[in-house]
């Protein structure tokens, strides 16, 4: 019995040095086959995709940069109209330089004496019209002295008036004593004595007069010093800078520092802006007075502004080889500002 036994457990067993009954095929050799397959089958879907990839994407530019144009209304027969384009101006042709907006006329408003500012009665970018008042300075000792003056005028009219009242009665007295003398009863010594003293008080009486001229212009002197410490407006124009506050010192020899001001203010007539512009030395026979000229700001550079040549200044500048050109602008605009930078053509048609 266990030797029947031990028979049937062997049959039961696998016998390793056997090929497999499925084909003969190892394992290993499966898994490999499996691998490359998979290696194989990436390969192609990568392929595949990319080709696809550049298939597409020149059809998705042209759809990008073809016009837009409206779909075609159905049975009406015609197509769409395509949007109508604004061709941009041609711009000039010809010599083209860079400069700077300037003013003719720009002034620093200042006091032609030196005082202390009471009143600033101006801002930036007011208007102010010729000989408005744009400061004060303290005046009160000016005003004291011409007060002074007025009241010296005036006794200085009271003294001629009473060499006047004596001198009349000078001349009354030299005749009676001319008459007595004439008559006996008075002496030669005493008409020689009222004509001395006639003439006296009529060179009195002169004295008393070129004091009252002389005391006159003295106090129009004093009232033109009190005007002086009013600061006026030059020219019409606008504010572009204010450079003083009450309490400073103004003083128009001053080099300034501290409180000491030399100006008010900066006025500029806005109605004598230009352009300066800096045109290279073999370039300039390019450029004649009276020429026309394109500007443009560079703040507006859609704005083209219609100008001339209105003179080159005579003189090189030796560091940059450059010949200054003013230009005046034909067009005025609150726009335009002093400093602003342009660029010009210099029209050759």
């Amino acid at each position: 019995m266990s030797d029947e036994r031990t028979e049937r457990l062997q049959s039961l067993s696998i016998d390793r040095s056997e090929p497999d009954a499925r084909g003969g095929v190892p394992l290993l050799a499966v898994i490999a086959m499996v691998v490359v397959a998979l290696v194989i089958g990436a390969g192609g879907a990568w392929v595949f995709a990319g080709g696809m990839r550049d298939t597409a994407e020149p059809t998705l530019r042209e759809a990008s940069a073809a016009p837009a144009a409206a779909s075609p209304t159905p049975g009406s027969g015609e197509p769409a109209a395509a949007a109508p384009t604004s061709a941009p101006t041609p711009r000039a042709s010809g010599l083209v330089a860079s400069g700077y907006v300037t003013a003719r006329r720009q002034a620093t408003v200042s006091a032609e004496i030196t005082g202390r500012i009471s009143a600033v009665l101006i801002e930036e970018g007011d208007l102010v019209e010729p000989g408005e008042v744009v400061a004060r300075l303290d005046d009160e000792r000016a005003r004291l002295d011409l007060r002074l003056l007025e009241a010296q005028l005036e006794s200085v009219r009271r003294r001629v008036d009473s060499t006047q009242a004596r001198l009349v009665e000078a001349e009354a007295a030299l005749r009676r004593t001319e008459r007595l003398v004439e008559s006996g009863f008075a002496s030669p010594a005493a008409l020689d004595t009222d004509r001395a003293r006639l003439d006296s008080l009529t060179a009195d009486l002169q004295a008393g007069r070129a004091d009252v001229l002389a005391t006159r212009v003295r106090i129009e002197s004093q009232a033109d010093f009190v005007d002086r410490h009013v600061v006026r407006a030059p020219f019409g124009g606008v504010v572009i800078a204010k450079n003083a506050q009450v309490g400073e010192i103004l003083s128009p020899a001053s080099a300034g520092g501290g409180f000491t001001r030399t100006g008010v203010a900066t006025l500029v007539d806005m109605d004598s802006l230009e352009l300066e512009v800096d045109v290279n030395e073999n370039q300039i026979q390019r450029v004649q007075p009276g020429q026309s000229v394109e500007a443009v700001l560079d703040a507006y550079p859609d704005w083209r502004i219609p100008a001339r040549v209105e003179a080159i200044i005579p003189t090189a500048d030796r560091a940059r080889a450059t010949i200054q050109v003013r230009v005046a602008l034909e067009e005025r605009d609150a726009r335009i500002l002093p400093d602003m930078a342009a660029r010009v053509t210099f029209r050759e048609d």
